[in-house]
């Protein structure tokens, strides 16, 4: 087993995971325009689909509307706290019977044979923390679509400006006061963040030059029993769209959700996602922006990409 594997099961695998996970768009603006433009997709892209593979499904949030839409979903994760979390949650919504768990790994798909599943996706970057095995699992993910794929990845053209921004999640904080714990070290933090930081143009060419953040310091900081972020390889436009018609997808389309609203300030974006008829308005407008093929790399976290499987 590889670091990027171990380091994922352990962060994952966390006990609070599955309930934070789950409650992302209550807390982050940019979760819930993310998210919001994925199901578009979905909901717009369903016509004979029945059977679905959800490849680092989470606590449930596509699997288990697809499987409210009459779809029979198998729901795939590393993390047995997010797949115990989808299963409640999915149980409330009245699917459980359409949805099938299956903890695993996506390094190892040997157990899906050729065009097992109408549409397969994979959102929220799970594939960006398999590095270096992100084209071998991408052509595995290809292998078992018989009909569409959608999938996200990191962004590098959208992740390099992090790098001159310490309070990037300040900006879709939703509600400062909503007692989660990432919430609360994000707004605790601000001032030594801004404080403390300075540009560091070594780390943004390297990261610009090979698209990989984090390493050995991740491997380190994984052996002396501590929990850090997944390595994460990250991905321009031109090459993700190479390597899925390369595994032979079709009719490739490139998104940025995202886009537009990281150009707004927090009290803007807040006051909007407070209004419903704003909300509304705003996310419709988002999806429009953040299709354009020429905004495509900039999404705040995620790059789409849908394609047809011939």
């Amino acid at each position: 087993m590889n670091y990027s594997q171990k380091i994922s099961e352990r962060l994952w695998n966390q006990p609070d995971k599955g309930e934070r996970e789950s409650r992302r768009e209550e807390t982050f603006i940019d979760d819930i325009v993310q998210k919001n433009h994925i199901e578009r997709e979905l909901l717009a892209n369903l016509d004979g689909i029945k059977t679905v593979f959800d490849g680092g499904a989470g606590s449930g949030r596509f699997s288990i509307l697809l499987a409210k839409n009459g779809c029979e979903v198998t729901h795939f994760d590393i993390s047995q706290p997010m797949i115990d979390k989808a299963k409640e949650l999915a149980e409330r919504e009245g699917v459980l019977g359409r949805i099938t768990f299956v903890k695993g790994a996506l390094e190892d798909l040997s157990a899906y044979s050729d065009k097992s599943f109408d549409l397969v996706m994979s959102f929220d970057a799970p594939i960006s923390y398999i590095y270096p095995n992100q084209e071998k699992v991408i052509g595995n993910l290809v292998r078992i679509a018989g009909r569409k794929i959608m999938i996200s990845v990191s962004s590098r053209l959208g992740s390099l400006p992090y790098l001159a921004n310490p309070l990037n999640k300040n900006q879709f904080i939703l509600d400062e006061n909503c007692g989660d714990p990432w919430v609360e070290w994000c707004v605790k933090n601000k001032s030594k963040m801004f404080e403390g930081f300075h540009f560091n143009r070594e780390n943004a060419e390297k990261i610009w030059s090979n698209g990989l953040m984090g390493g050995e310091a991740e491997i380190e900081e994984y052996e002396r029993g501590s929990t850090p972020w997944c390595i994460t390889y990250t991905f321009l436009p031109d090459e993700l769209k190479g390597i899925l018609e390369g595994f032979g997808v079709q009719e490739v389309q490139l998104a940025g959700p995202g886009v537009y609203a990281r150009t707004v300030p927090n009290e803007i974006l807040v006051k909007i996602m407070k209004d419903p008829m704003q909300r509304r308005d705003f996310l419709d407008f988002c999806y429009r922006f953040d299709s354009n093929p020429y905004v495509c790399g900039m999404g705040k976290d995620n790059l789409f990409a849908k394609g047809v499987i011939r």
